[in-house]
């Protein structure tokens, strides 16, 4: 198969260093394409400082919408709080913090609204990229907020608190498979001396594990995409959590849906300037990559390492179960309607089904008995 791809805006240094490897190797899997393109050092493109986040960059996250999500988040972390008893010490570890918008609001919130939690809690962030940490302590600091936050380089052990992700587990780099003939086949890809060629190659032991695991397989003749590196980001979470919760928001479905016959080029796509693509080939470093998540194999990765799995939800569930409709001002209120019209736009597009809304929420916990989580009752197990 021949990929035509443009090359505006492309990074060119980062582009000879994936052909190099690729004659190294004669050709390299699609993972290792994805994970030089989005993560080679000062190259990649979440490591090398560009704008990548927000109105201004090439796609929106819930936190960039309004500081309403991270009031919601910081409610979903008080009912945690509670729920182990309002211990005098409450770490909450969010893995991949973006620009650090959901963290400002989160702290900003329990400062306003729930002391109790404010004077409990620890913020740690785990962002093993210097210039994303820098970017999230300058947001921070602004704030005045750094004495309580704190940076790694690592998930900690023995957390008790809260691990919480906000649209990590869908940019980390996936393999990409079909099946051909009945037979799964593992994507490729090499260079030509002119462009970017794909290929279908015998699969490695962990990929078709993974399909002998969820017991299915994509239909004949579909693309689909395997991440083995949120699972594992899974397993070592429930690890580094001694008691409390894995809170975990994402694009994805479970696996039946994930791999359904009629899906059949898979959920990857690329964002630049918020205009999606489907070929990963194209401003090789300046635009993103994304791929839904298995929340099945997610799921399952958690409850084989310790937690219990609470329930999975829509992000739109999830707030308007914790009371994002009381981030309505009434009509009759004293705010003006500039800022009532901004804050409904906002909740709006939080909890839109068909965009940010659709987002899935899964919470498991370790080591808390009889709990119940408002935003998850009634949709799955309670630890």
């Amino acid at each position: 198969m021949r990929i035509e791809f443009e090359s505006i805006a492309e990074n060119q240094v980062l582009k000879e260093a994936i052909i190099a490897r690729m004659e190294r190797q004669n050709g390299i899997s699609f993972h290792d394409f994805m994970a030089m393109a989005l993560y080679e050092p000062h190259l990649g493109y979440y490591s090398s400082g560009r704008d990548t986040i927000g109105r201004s960059g090439d796609y929106l996250t819930s936190p960039e919408v309004s500081p309403i999500f991270g009031g919601m988040v910081g409610r979903q972390l008080r009912e945690m709080w509670e729920a182990l008893g309002q211990p005098g010490r409450f770490k909450v570890v969010e893995a991949g913090a973006g620009n650090g918008t959901l963290c400002r609001d989160c702290l900003t919130w329990t400062r306003r609204a729930a002391p109790g939690l404010a004077a409990a809690i620890s913020y740690v962030i785990v962002e093993p990229i210097a210039r994303l940490k820098a970017r999230q302590q300058q947001l921070v600091e602004s704030q005045g907020l750094e004495v309580r936050v704190a940076w790694v380089n690592r998930l900690p052990r023995g957390i008790a608190g809260c691990i919480l992700s906000n649209e990590l587990l869908d940019s980390m780099p996936v393999h990409r498979v079909t099946v051909q003939d009945g037979q799964l086949r593992q994507l490729f890809v090499n260079w030509n001396q002119t462009e970017f060629v794909e290929e279908y190659r015998r699969p490695s032991g962990a990929v078709s594990r993974y399909f002998e695991d969820l017991g299915l397989l994509p239909a004949e003749g579909c693309t689909a995409e395997v991440n083995l590196a949120a699972t594992g980001w899974m397993s070592r979470a429930a690890r580094a959590l001694g008691r409390g919760f894995v809170l975990t928001f994402d694009y994805g479905y479970e696996a039946e849906e994930l791999y359904a016959s009629w899906r059949k080029d898979g959920t990857l796509l690329c964002f630049y300037r918020h205009n999606p693509s489907n070929d990963p080939y194209a401003r090789i470093g300046r635009q993103d990559m994304t791929s839904h998540v298995d929340f099945t194999s997610l799921r399952r990765a958690g409850e084989a390492a310790g937690l219990r799995t609470l329930g999975l939800v829509s992000q739109a569930e999830l707030l308007m179960k914790t009371g994002i409709g009381e981030a309505l001002p009434p009509a009759d209120s004293e705010t003006d309607l500039e800022q009532r019209l901004a804050r409904r736009r906002a909740v709006s597009e939080l909890v839109d089904p068909a965009g940010l809304g659709r987002i899935k929420v899964l919470a498991q916990a370790k080591g808390v008995t009889n709990v119940r989580l408002s935003g998850f009752a009634g949709t799955g197990t309670n630890a």
